[in-house]
């Protein structure tokens, strides 16, 4: 079953995750007080909740039920604790060396081909980009698993909006923080750092396209790419790059951090598809983190309906390489 629109099949909120579970704890949050300041400094996956946007309220924000789930919400430790940031090194379990990353002030630059080049603080940027929203999304890794959690943010569009790129710009650039002394993966020699991921400028206008600032109704921890990350959820994890602090408009597609590390394993595109395999992982199915099911892999990670327009005029034949 692809993943539409509410109008058209979406669950019910108490359906995607137990109610007990989900909305009594947004309750209890909303009715001690909470707002993005005290749930700075609570523990969250073992892993500290970023500062840089604590100023900003609205923590658990409102959800736009008009992205939901067909199934369960992944267990909130899980998906903090079981996370890939190579700037911090391979293991899963960075969220144990990420505790000395600052993320407040967090300087983010807009620049290329836009009207006016600018700088601000991430809290100044999302204000400046709108209120904040909630969405539940899968998360699809090359690596063959998969969860499905609730992100907290704003749709890459306004960003995009309050750029004002040139019509001479056909993609943009995303740049993730360079500080080896924080990042101690940065130290290794043999991957292009920083870390860098491209859209066209289509898919990042597409609606689906999202700025994150937190997850689980709480501001981002830094294991999850605090204190602003991409979300795009029908491509590939490593697309949803973390922790930006540059987004630059280009007329040149950007090589990527992964494309540019391993380009005969790793493309532009990243769109999920089961029926091309990675030379390591298979993808027809992938592994739900906290229950270890195995389910079916579907085209575009089950989004096929609102991003399947952006690729056209694009050929999907058997030849085609994984990331088309």
């Amino acid at each position: 079953m692809l993943i539409k629109k509410k109008a058209s099949w979406a669950l019910p909120e108490s359906a995607a995750t137990p109610e007990h579970v989900y909305m009594n704890r947004r309750s209890w949050l909303k009715a001690a007080g909470f707002s993005g300041l005290g749930l700075a400094s609570t523990m969250m996956g073992g892993g500290m909740a970023s500062t840089a946007l604590a100023a900003i309220t609205g923590y658990p924000a409102l959800r736009n039920d008009a992205y939901s789930l067909d199934r369960a919400i992944t267990d909130e430790e899980e998906a903090t604790t079981y996370t890939n940031f190579y700037e911090f090194g391979s293991s899963k379990n960075i969220w144990k060396k990420t505790r000395n990353m600052t993320t407040d002030p967090w300087a983010v630059t807009i620049d290329g081909l836009v009207e006016s080049e600018m700088t601000l603080d991430a809290e100044d940027l999302v204000r400046q980009m709108g209120g904040l929203e909630e969405r539940l999304y899968r998360h699809r890794c090359v690596e063959a698993w998969a969860m499905a959690v609730p992100w907290t943010g704003v749709p890459l569009a306004k960003l995009i909006a309050l750029a004002k790129p040139l019509p001479e710009a056909k993609y943009l650039r995303m740049e993730t923080f360079l500080d080896p002394d924080v990042a101690p993966g940065q130290k290794q020699g043999w991957y292009p750092w920083p870390y860098v991921e491209g859209l066209t400028i289509a898919e990042a206008q597409n609606e689906l396209a999202f700025l994150a600032t937190g997850i689980y109704g709480k501001s981002m921890p830094n294991q999850n790419g605090a204190p602003i990350r991409l979300v795009v959820p029908w491509k590939y994890g490593f697309k949803s790059i973390k922790s930006i602090v540059r987004f630059s408009f280009t007329a040149e597609q950007p090589v990527s951090f992964w494309q540019e590390l391993a380009g005969t394993e790793y493309g532009f595109w990243a769109n999920v598809n089961p029926t091309v395999p990675h030379p390591r992982w298979p993808q027809r199915t992938e592994r739900l983190l906290g229950t270890g099911q195995r389910v079916q892999t579907e085209i575009f990670n089950g989004y096929g309906d609102q991003v399947a327009g952006l690729y056209a005029d694009m050929s999907f034949d058997n030849n085609r390489t994984l990331y088309f």
